[in-house]
């Protein structure tokens, strides 16, 4: 696995320009996937049904990154757990939590870069959002039950996914919802092979794989295509199609 990937300033810049840039930040031009903005926020409003969320509502935001879907579940619950196995990605939610805003600078080309500052909507009440590290394989063992829980763009970057998909049944109520996006993007430098959901000859489609894994414990509600877009510099950009899944604890 590719040492520290997550902990650099270059990657930290970009996810937090993917969480909280404006659209003219990330896609200036008059053409482009402008549907593919938002990704975080969106994971959150097209995905959960929103008027089922008690009142009281705990969520789990797991693979937080740099905490936008964390405080945008915030709107909802009243308290808001966001775990990301970053120390980078951690730090800039927890400031982002106690501040408001952060100060990055984003890459324009070479060694050019812009000054950026993410801030979280001021509609948030950002105390009910809190953000720990911690290893999605190894989630602490008193981290209690959610009515929501939340997993984006993650299990395709666990060394063991199943480690990750046996431990929901525990963590999501009955009757709760739970929502996994991604991409399938298997590595090996992330994932061993033989620990893939599918994506091989034998294997077929990952996501059967991923509904085997659930079936037993949730009922599959709907799937969803969540575009998304990563800029890398003014000119450079990762457009890609995540598949998102709805489901709710038996």
């Amino acid at each position: 696995m590719p040492e520290n990937l997550y902990e650099t300033d270059e990657l930290l810049a970009q996810y937090l320009l993917l969480h909280f840039g404006t659209a003219d930040e990330i896609l200036p031009y008059a053409f482009g996937p402008k549907d593919a903005l938002e990704f975080p926020a969106r994971c959150v409003q097209e995905t959960f049904d929103l008027a089922a969320i008690p009142s009281d509502a705990r969520a789990l935001d797991v693979g937080c990154s740099v905490g936008r879907s964390t405080f945008e579940l915030a709107k909802h619950c009243k308290e808001v757990i966001g775990i990301d196995f970053s120390q980078s990605f951690i730090e800039a939610a927890q400031i982002l939590g106690a501040k408001g805003f952060l100060d990055y600078g984003r890459k324009y080309e070479g060694q050019i870069s812009l000054r950026s500052v993410a801030a979280v909507p001021e509609v948030i009440d950002r105390s009910r959002a809190s953000f720990e590290v911690g290893d999605a394989q190894y989630l602490r063992d008193d981290l209690g039950q959610f009515d929501l829980v939340l997993a984006c763009n993650l299990i395709c970057r666990l060394p063991d996914p199943m480690l990750f998909l046996r431990r929901l049944p525990q963590l999501v109520k009955p009757g709760g919802q739970l929502v996994i996006t991604t991409p399938f993007t298997w590595l090996e430098e992330y994932t061993p092979p033989e620990n893939w959901l599918g994506g091989t000859a034998e294997t077929g489609d990952s996501f059967n794989g991923l509904r085997s894994a659930l079936e037993t414990d949730f009922e599959l509600m709907k799937t969803k295509d969540m575009p998304f877009i990563i800029r890398e510099t003014a000119r450079k950009f990762q457009w890609t199609v995540a598949q998102g899944s709805v489901w709710q604890k038996r």
